[in-house]
């Protein structure tokens, strides 16, 4: 398989968002959304965005509190973090001020019903302007809602959907070595619409066509690897987020 990045439609519009925000008009705020169901390829576009822009990325956890995300903050920007909350918050305001970067907060489900350590991402954007990035699931747009101050801060929003056909055809060509026929491009857009699925099932038929000496992965080849592993290509069966 092909270490490149595949380029889909969510992630083409990812793309355009933060462009968008990055260059956005004076007065303009700069905070967004991005959330979907799991297994679409939010958290790995938001990291490959993030590595590939300098940008500041976190992933928010179960028991994280206000204090431990600017502790995470403050060591993302390459400082040593303080004891006490608000000089950590001190710290952010001034090495983003310094040195602006965006800010990426994965898994902000997590975080949605602390009002502190939302009101806090607030606080640093409207102290220092940067673009702040809140990916999530699917509902996390309205349950940001609750919070109307940062709500009314959301300038930028990006659904990710499940895969199209032309999606799925571009994602073979971009990682897959070996050729695909139409027909397995469509087989496989009739059962799988999460790119996490998509990338075990190219790996899988990489290694018949290269067991086989196959120049070529055909609808026969396709349906064998579906059937025999029925649990991990059922579509919509996904369980653990992206």
């Amino acid at each position: 398989m092909r270490q490149v990045f595949a380029r889909t439609q969510n992630v083409k519009n990812f793309i355009s968002m933060m462009n968008n925000l990055i260059n956005r008009p004076e007065g303009v705020p700069g905070m967004a959304i991005v959330y979907g169901e799991p297994g679409l390829g939010k958290s790995k576009t938001a990291l490959w965005w993030a590595i590939q822009n300098d940008a500041v990325f976190i992933r928010g956890t179960n028991l994280m509190t206000g204090k431990w995300l600017l502790e995470e903050l403050v060591e993302e920007l390459g400082d040593i973090p303080q004891h006490w909350t608000s000089d950590l918050y001190r710290q952010c305001i001034k090495q983003l001020t310094e040195n602006p970067r965006p800010i990426i907060v994965d898994e902000i489900d997590y975080l949605v019903n602390d009002r502190k350590t939302i009101e806090t991402l607030r606080d640093i954007h409207d102290k220092t302007n940067v673009p702040i990035v809140l990916v999530g699931m699917g509902l996390i747009d309205k349950k940001l809602m609750k919070h109307r101050h940062l709500y009314d801060r959301i300038s930028g929003k990006v659904k990710f959907e499940p895969l199209s056909q032309k999606d799925i055809k571009n994602i073979f060509e971009q990682l897959c070595e070996v050729q695909i026929s139409d027909c397995a491009i469509q087989h496989i857009f009739c059962r799988i619409n999460r790119f996490r699925q998509l990338v075990k099932l190219i790996n899988k038929a990489e290694n018949i066509a290269s067991a086989n000496n196959l120049d070529i992965i055909d609808e026969n080849i396709i349906k064998e690897i579906i059937n025999s592993d029925t649990e991990n290509f059922k579509a919509g069966k996904e369980t653990q987020p992206v």
